[in-house]
């Protein structure tokens, strides 16, 4: 063999690597595409069961076959403006002027993971929140943070601040097996979601970031303390 020949198939030898990074690549794009489309048909339709509900159901029924998920959708103006305020005021109080993303906030939850060792703080918006939901494991790395970012910044393209908020509002957990402002309303206080009174909301708004617990835990020091504090911020909530 000569010299010459040697030369002339050494790149075909070598011609699959560059599929090692294109692969990766066309397929993240596709998956990001996937997830462009699937925002696109939400401006107008509802979501139905999201990620995070069926990953949630499948733990439920591991323990218990016939668990089954709780949510009714409500058009935003069914749900009562006290838990709208509620909400903003206890999870993102700049929901209405950001783009999606605090990074003021994701640099304090960075700071404190870094302490910490371990990824504990997500410093997430609504639209984080809403991304996770409908898209995401409950899990937390930067991995899956990265992948956040970059679905919230979709939401915020393609949707309007309203319509974010509404369908936040009909998804978000709060409970085990409880999902939506409807079902949280009349689970916990029998009534439906346009007749939450204040204290209802501000409990209901506190109880977010661990729903779970605090629905096996629903009068504890904390609860009821910052309760108190989110009442007295609801006023000044901006609402979308």
């Amino acid at each position: 063999m000569t010299r010459a020949t040697k030369v002339t198939r050494a790149p075909g030898r070598y011609a699959w690597i560059k599929w090692v990074f294109i692969i990766p690549v066309v397929l993240f794009i596709a998956v990001q595409l996937y997830f462009l489309a699937q925002i696109w048909w939400w401006r107008d339709h509802e979501p139905g069961m999201t990620a995070f509900m069926r990953q949630q159901l499948s733990v439920m029924q591991e323990k218990n076959p016939d668990a089954q998920i709780v949510q009714k959708w409500v058009p935003y103006e069914r749900i009562s403006t006290n838990l709208k305020r509620a909400i903003i005021a206890s999870e993102d109080a700049n929901f209405s002027d950001h783009d999606g993303v605090d990074w003021e906030a994701l640099e304090k939850a960075y700071e404190r993971n870094e302490k910490r060792k371990k990824v504990t703080h997500g410093g997430s918006t609504i639209t984080q929140q809403l991304a996770k939901n409908l898209f995401l494991s409950g899990s937390r790395s930067y991995l899956r943070k990265g992948q956040e970012l970059i679905i919230a910044y979709m939401l915020e393209t393609v949707l309007d601040k309203r319509r974010i908020f509404e369908i936040y509002l009909n998804v978000v957990e709060f409970g085990r097996g409880v999902y939506g402002a409807e079902a949280a309303a009349r689970h916990y206080y029998k009534v439906p979601a346009s007749k939450l009174g204040a204290s209802q909301a501000a409990r209901l708004a506190v109880m977010l970031p661990n729903p779970r617990y605090y629905d096996a835990h629903r009068n504890t020091r904390y609860l009821n303390r910052r309760t108190q504090i989110i009442l007295r911020r609801m006023g000044s909530a901006e609402l979308p």
